[in-house]
């Protein structure tokens, strides 16, 4: 099987343990994480062939964070070196009707200063046949913009599979252009795109009618329209999926999604997410089940949108970024076993 290539930053994760608040805070839980690296997770733990592609510090924190990655199986032959510093990002987890808050540090890290041209996209998709990226890359620098923009032609003219999460994130657009006038381009070069219930509005301003995200119900007929409208603006797109998260509260939120492909519309289960542990990659954790069953369910559709639905249900009960969970562990929430019962 041709290799998966996910494009774009880790960071080291800081978190208050527990539930605790940052000003409650006297150590910080570490571990790594970021968009396109929790896919490239996932999808080696589904068995498929992943690369990331990334740039990290010629340091012992880009060491620390190699290990990390190596240690799910995920490949780093192409990672690029250099820059002064990983990207950082503080989490403190909310509860019932507190929600969570991020906080980034991750001005002039080192994937935000890596240069165009510095990564050689021929030779990194030569046995290739996905490259997955996210709206967040683009979003941190002129530069990485700009390197993403080379993927997503060289992947395109090479024949392969471009897949993107929009992804939209206020808090990193500061560099000088807005999400739209970049993504559009970007997303031309596509052939699959998804994103949450307001990804985009915020992007490209398509919003699903008659909408309230914090109702815990959502109709995934006005969420239709959104997909429709994606593809008059980027015919290119062959399959758009879009994540329909209720947020009843912190902790708990209903879950499910719609893919469209070509005209078609094919809706998951709905699940109710009670007593979440972390929430963070619950967009990741749906785009590596989407990617997974699109390369491997052939053209069950009903059958791909329920795998990723479902693989990403039970992300929302793991610690940390990385959605840690098997292909039969997703089979067996997807038979109806939600059960939680002790395997032995």
């Amino acid at each position: 099987m041709k290799k998966f290539i996910t494009f774009g930053e880790i960071m080291m994760r800081l978190s208050p343990p527990g539930m605790l608040r940052f000003n409650q805070a006297q150590a910080f839980d570490v571990l790594y994480g970021g968009g396109e690296s929790n896919v490239a997770v996932s999808l080696a733990n589904f068995g498929l062939p992943v690369e990331f592609v990334s740039c990290l510090p010629e340091n012992a924190l880009g060491d620390a964070c190699l290990q990390f990655l190596r240690q799910y199986n995920v490949g780093v032959n192409y990672m690029q070196r250099g820059g002064a510093r990983l990207g950082i990002y503080f989490l403190e987890h909310g509860s019932n009707m507190r929600g969570s808050q991020v906080i980034y540090d991750r001005a002039n890290s080192a994937f935000a200063t890596l240069q165009p041209g510095t990564v050689d996209w021929k030779t990194v998709f030569a046995d290739a046949g996905w490259f997955h990226w996210t709206g967040i890359t683009p979003a941190i620098s002129q530069n990485t913009a700009a390197v993403c923009l080379e993927a997503v032609k060289t992947a395109h003219d090479m024949g392969i599979t471009v897949s993107c999460d929009m992804n939209y994130r206020a808090k990193l657009w500061k560099w000088g252009k807005n999400a739209s006038e970049v993504m559009r381009e970007l997303v031309s070069y596509c052939d699959v795109a998804i994103g949450n219930e307001e990804d985009a509005e915020k992007v490209f301003g398509i919003k699903a009618p008659d909408t309230d995200v914090t109702s815990g119900q959502l109709d995934t007929q006005n969420y239709a329209y959104v997909c429709e409208e994606l593809a008059k603006n980027f015919s290119n797109l062959k399959n758009i999926a879009i994540t329909l998260r209720g947020s009843i509260s912190a902790s708990f939120n209903t879950w499910s999604a719609i893919l469209w492909n070509q005209g078609n519309l094919f809706c998951a289960p709905t699940y109710q997410i009670t007593d979440i542990v972390d929430r963070v990659g619950g967009g990741d954790s749906f785009m590596g089940g989407l990617i997974y069953g699109l390369s491997v369910f052939a053209h069950d559709y009903q059958k791909t949108i329920n795998f990723a639905v479902a693989a990403s249900a039970l992300k929302h009960t793991i610690f940390g970024d990385f959605n840690l969970v098997s292909v039969n562990e997703v089979e067996k929430l997807i038979k109806g076993d939600g059960s939680g019962r002790i395997s032995r």
